[in-house]
């Protein structure tokens, strides 16, 4: 057996945010333990949440999952921020946030997400990066059992796991919205599903079961897993169901719903001509547009815009190079950081980049990438006129070609008019929540206020917000 180095007991000032007894790692001796370090706005570390849920409940008598939350923002170094963010992504090991960053300078870790492997006399036995990594630590994770029962080290009670989990509410984490005449479309992405309501926010029809999982079907015998980004065309609503790494298509006249890209499984495919949408492998479709014929999807796990030309359904690259940055120029050498919402203006698209914390637009003529406002990924903040953002989630325009991006991690809604001149913040008569999807009606704004479990309409005249009783 490779000589191993024994990672020392956690810090006491390090915050456990959803359970009520601080894990130890000398109580979990006798386990396989996977340190999970991760950044809540990271899509990568998002993409690996659901496998490992898989690997703890397939290993439940043997493997202990820990969260350590690092912050890349500073709303982030909030210990009720993060506790949102466990129960956002039905986490279910528990979650520290280390906001001083002191165990992951302690123990080396070098990028979001890795996953420390412990074997069950807390030694360090392996280290691994990325959202790719779940055969390896399956892999791993059996062979430290075996070599812990064959030592007669391995115990079998159950591991700690969460205990503050989201009070039951009619809306959970709702990620996006869309607008259409007398109807709003609301993704309620904890509850995986999409619902229809009227301006008054009763609800007309609900798309997909409410359980999590992948499959086609009618209304809500259709399933998604946390659905996000939604783009009206025609009678067709599209959906980015995000959780599954697929973009589908919504018929409003009959209910039935379809995948257009993606097959449910997380990937890295780059589109090939004559292979279909929907057998394509993608990462983490978010944000969506659409008009003429074509559907623009933004691949937040690719750092690409892509589109789909609905006419002969082939599917190609708008822009990016597929590296994480934000770099202006031609398309396929510019670069985006983990892009978000996407909003079409005559001539060019707009986008919400958020992990490059900026506005950006492509033009449609020719796919020429700009940077409207924001200071890049590595420099979020706050201000008046001129304003850094920090991980936008939304956007939508109005009439007369104004921008209105959701400045989630600032917990603001700002307005760029095209001027050059930087964004302008919005005297809302509320504080705000994480606020993520919104759409724009004439002078209302509707907006997605995701960590209050909220749809709000926004008076672009004064200020006024109502909340709508969605479900309630």
């Amino acid at each position: 057996m490779p000589t191993r180095s024994v990672v020392q007991e956690f810090p006491d000032d390090l915050d456990w945010v959803n359970v009520g007894d601080r894990p130890s790692l000398a109580s979990l001796r006798g386990r396989v333990v996977l340190l999970v370090f991760f950044s809540y706005d990271s899509i990568h570390s998002i993409n690996l949440m659901p496998a490992l849920r898989q690997l703890q409940t397939k290993y439940h008598d043997g493997v202990a999952v820990l969260g350590i939350h690092v912050p890349k923002y500073a709303a982030q170094r909030d210990a009720a921020a993060v506790l949102k963010a466990a129960n956002r992504l039905h986490l279910r090991f528990p979650v520290a946030n280390d906001a001083d960053w002191l165990l992951w300078r302690r123990l080396e870790i070098e990028a979001w997400p890795s996953v420390l492997v412990l074997d069950c006399e807390s030694q360090q036995a392996a280290r691994v990066q990325g959202d790719d990594c779940v055969r390896d630590l399956d892999e791993m994770v059996a062979a430290l059992l075996d070599e812990a029962a064959a030592r007669d080290l391995r115990r079998f009670d159950p591991a700690p796991t969460s205990s503050r989990p989201e009070p039951r509410v009619a809306l959970r984490f709702p990620g996006a919205l869309a607008i259409a005449g007398e109807r709003l479309y609301v993704s309620d992405s904890a509850h995986n599903r999409v619902l229809e309501c009227n301006l008054d926010g009763r609800v007309l029809r609900q798309f997909g079961s409410g359980n999590p999982g992948y499959w086609d079907g009618h209304s809500n015998d259709a399933g998604f897993s946390d659905p996000q980004g939604l783009a009206l065309l025609g009678d067709a609503l599209f959906v980015a169901d995000t959780g599954n790494h697929a973009v589908r298509r919504i018929r409003l006249l009959t209910g039935d719903v379809a995948t257009v890209l993606g097959h449910g499984e997380l990937g890295y495919d780059a589109p090939r001509g004559g292979i279909a949408g929907s057998e394509l492998a993608i990462s983490a479709p978010v944000g969506l547009a659409a008009g003429a014929d074509r559907l623009y999807v933004s691949l937040a796990g690719q750092h690409q815009i892509w589109q789909i030309h609905l006419g002969d359904d082939r599917v190609d690259v708008l822009a990016g190079s597929g590296l994480a940055d934000v770099v202006d120029g031609e398309a396929l050498s510019a670069a985006f950081a983990q892009p978000a919402a996407l909003a079409l203006l005559p001539g060019q698209l707009l986008v919400a980049d958020a992990g490059g914390n900026a506005l950006r637009a492509v033009r449609l003529a020719d796919g020429m990438v700009s940077t409207l406002a924001g200071a890049g990924r590595w420099q979020p903040g706050k201000g008046e006129i001129g304003a850094c953002l920090a991980h936008p989630l939304g956007i939508g325009v109005d009439g007369t070609g104004h921008a209105f991006v959701a400045d989630t991690l600032n917990d603001r809604v700002v307005a760029y008019a095209g001027t050059g001149t930087g964004v302008r913040v919005l005297k809302l008569g509320e504080r705000l929540h994480e606020p993520a999807g919104l759409c724009v009606d004439g002078r209302t704004l509707w907006l997605a206020d995701r960590n209050a479990h909220a749809v709000l309409r926004v008076n672009l005249e004064n200020g006024e917000i109502r909340r709508l009783p969605i479900g309630e």
